[in-house]
């Protein structure tokens, strides 16, 4: 039976649990959607920094709108499961480009969004987040809201009172419109049990080597776990491997752990 886009809204939302964190292979394209969904994955979430690489630009509010919405119809018709998109900043420069972007993520089919605050002032992100909040709720979309704050991914403020700060964005956000919180760049689990204890919507953390488990995470209180644009970078690290080893030793041994050719093209649904 094909799922209504509120069928996976809900599904989506319902996914959000410690006693089993919703675990995110972030994708940047059809066909890495696609091998991610095969896996078994129960949702799609997409990387933007994968996104932004795959269509030629950088990471960092550099790609437009236009090219990241189509991106995201795309994934969103190739797949069967919910999909949640990572917008960056917004795609814009103030709160009713965001509004915007948002908009054009629902009719995309998405059912969630990460927005991320990075340098900008706590307050003009709450602002970002409450135009994307008021975008859904003209549309009548039930879009899980996901605010990422970038305070121990890029090191801002004291460290003393990193923590503090971060929860004082969390709460900020929350009344925002936030319905979850993204903290990378955390893997320290007595702050991890702490940012779950005092936030009070589902925690977000994105794991890489030396992260505790999934299962780890969910008993820390966390309810989702994503790898962000680490999929991405292991899959052109494959890709430079392979080039290394053919201008270098003119060796091929690095593609032997490929997805056999039949395989991977069996899984791509055709044009649309």
């Amino acid at each position: 039976m094909t799922m209504t886009q509120p069928d996976n809204a809900r599904l989506f939302r319902s996914l959000h649990t410690p006693a089993e964190p919703l675990a995110l292979t972030n994708a940047w394209d059809v066909a890495s959607a696609r091998v991610i969904e095969a896996a078994g994955a129960p949702a799609i979430a997409t990387t933007s920094a994968g996104v932004a690489w795959s269509l030629g630009a950088p990471d960092g509010d550099v790609l437009t709108r236009d090219r990241a919405l189509k991106l995201i119809a795309r994934i969103v018709t190739a797949v069967a499961v919910p999909v949640t998109a990572d917008i960056e900043g917004g795609y814009g420069t103030d709160a009713a480009d965001v509004a915007e972007t948002v908009s054009g993520v629902i009719a995309a089919g998405a059912v969630g969004v990460n927005i991320e605050d990075g340098a900008r002032p706590p307050a003009e992100f709450a602002a970002r987040l409450d135009a994307a909040r008021q975008s859904a709720d003209r549309a009548g979309a039930d879009l899980f809201l996901n605010a990422r704050i970038d305070t121990f991914l890029l090191g801002l403020g004291d460290p003393d009172t990193r923590l503090k700060e971060t929860l004082a964005r969390a709460h900020l956000y929350v009344d925002a419109g936030a319905d979850g919180i993204f903290v990378p760049g955390v893997t320290n689990t007595a702050t991890i049990a702490a940012l779950a204890r005092d936030i009070p919507v589902p925690l977000n953390v994105m794991a890489g080597p030396g992260t505790p488990t999934v299962a780890e995470l969910g008993a820390l209180g966390v309810a989702r776990v994503s790898l962000g644009s680490g999929v991405a970078q292991a899959a052109y690290a494959a890709a430079r491997c392979a080039a290394q080893d053919l201008f270098g030793t003119g060796g091929y041994e690095s593609l032997a752990q490929g997805i056999p050719f039949s395989e991977l093209n069996a899984l791509l649904p055709g044009p649309h």
